[in-house]
């Protein structure tokens, strides 16, 4: 009913900036639905970690200090996340996530992508 898409990821050195875009595809109607978006990331050896989400009226949680800002077009069905200063730590591989309801964790899983490879090198 939805798809995601990412995409924006590859290869920066430490102190650099990547831009993650989200794109959401599928039925109109089920989209608009959407209540909540979300990027999460999954460093290798690690469990799944919230990066940040966003509501549709784009109240929004960054749970990676200042270094990241999340935002949402609701008009054009996309998610991005903005990262800054990157550092070694942050490689991982970043997926996009949206639910119907709630802005939970655990809310956050009707809908994933396949990721996008972010590798920041020293």
């Amino acid at each position: 009913l939805v798809q995601l898409v990412e995409s924006g990821g590859g290869s920066v050195e430490a102190g650099g900036s990547l831009r993650l875009s989200c794109a959401m595809t599928g039925v109109s109607g089920v989209i608009a639905g959407i209540y909540c978006m979300g990027w999460f990331r999954q460093r290798p050896g690690q469990q799944r970690e919230e990066v940040a989400t966003i509501e549709r009226g784009s109240s929004a949680r960054v749970f990676m200090g200042g270094r990241f800002t999340i935002s949402r077009d609701n008009s054009k069905n996309t998610l991005s996340l903005q990262m800054n200063h990157l550092e070694p730590e942050d490689t991982a591989m970043y997926y996009c996530a949206a639910a119907r309801w709630g802005c939970t964790v655990s809310a956050l899983d009707d809908y994933w992508g396949k990721g996008t490879q972010v590798t920041v090198t020293q």
